[in-house]
C-alpha cells in the first residue's frame, strides 16, 4: 500500500530523529515538528504505518517506535533507483602556497543532498554570517528539521514574524541564543516559546559571475 505525503513525513521524521538522538521521538514531538493539531492525529498515522508494516510499537512503553526491515529495504531500493548526482573531482588546488597538480579519478557524489524531499534552498541577504564564510548572495541548502544541536547553523523563525540565519545555542530551558558570525553584531536572545527552528544548513553554494 502506498503512503500518503503526510505518512511519509511522519515516517521520515521518526527516522531522522532516531539518527540524530539514538531513540524514538515522543508523539508530542512528532505533532510539534509536523504541525499536527492533536495527538489523536499522530496516533492515527502511527497506526496506519504499523498496519502497512513500516513501524512497530511497544505498548505501554515510552518512545517505543521501531522502524521495520520493510522501511530499510525501501530506502535501499530508492537509493538504487535514484539518479546519481555527481561531478568529477579532478584533484586539489592550493589556496595558499602552490602545490603539485595531480589529476584525480574521483567523483564528488551529491546524491546525499540533492533530490531529497526535505532539502530546500534559500538565498542569503546580509552579512551576519560572513565569518562563517556565508556571504550576501550565497545560496544555502537547508534540511527541513526542528531537531538541531548547539552550534548548528539554523533557519529560525522569531516571534512568528522574522526569519534569520544564525548559529543556535540553548542558553537555558527557556531561552535560546542566536549567534551571528560577525563580530560587529550582537547575539539575539529569544524565548524558546517564541522561536521556531525551520531547518539546519547543510551546504553553501556560491556562483561567481
Amino acid at each position: 500500500m502506498a503512503l500518503t505525503r503526510r505518512q511519509k513525513q511522519v515516517l521520515e521524521f521518526i527516522a531522522s530523529y532516531q539518527r540524530d538522538f539514538g531513540y524514538s521521538p515522543s508523539y508530542e514531538e512528532i505533532a510539534e515538528a509536523l504541525g499536527l493539531a492533536s495527538l489523536a492525529t499522530v496516533h492515527k498515522h502511527i497506526a496506519t504505518l504499523e498496519r502497512k508494516h513500516y513501524l512497530r510499537r511497544g505498548f505501554n512503553q515510552s518512545r517505543s517506535l521501531e522502524l521495520t526491515p520493510k522501511y530499510f529495504q525501501e530506502q535501499r531500493r530508492l537509493r538504487r533507483e535514484a539518479p546519481v548526482a555527481e561531478i568529477p573531482l579532478l584533484g586539489r588546488i592550493a589556496a595558499g602556497q602552490p602545490i603539485e597538480s595531480v589529476p584525480g579519478q574521483e567523483r564528488l557524489e551529491l546524491g546525499g543532498i540533492l533530490g531529497r524531499d526535505d532539502i530546500y534552498a534559500l538565498e542569503v541577504r546580509g552579512d551576519s554570517m560572513i565569518e562563517d564564510h556565508i556571504c550576501d548572495g550565497d545560496v544555502v541548502l537547508v534540511e527541513r528539521t526542528s531537531q538541531v544541536r548547539d552550534g548548528d547553523i539554523v533557519v529560525a523563525l522569531v516571534r512568528g514574524a522574522e526569519t534569520t540565519l544564525k548559529r543556535f545555542y540553548r542558553e537555558s530551558d527557556a531561552v535560546a541564543r542566536l549567534q551571528p558570525a560577525n563580530a560587529q553584531m550582537p547575539p539575539l536572545y529569544v524565548p524558546l516559546a517564541e522561536l521556531e527552528i525551520q531547518g539546519r544548513v547543510l551546504a553553501v553554494l556560491r556562483k561567481y559571475k
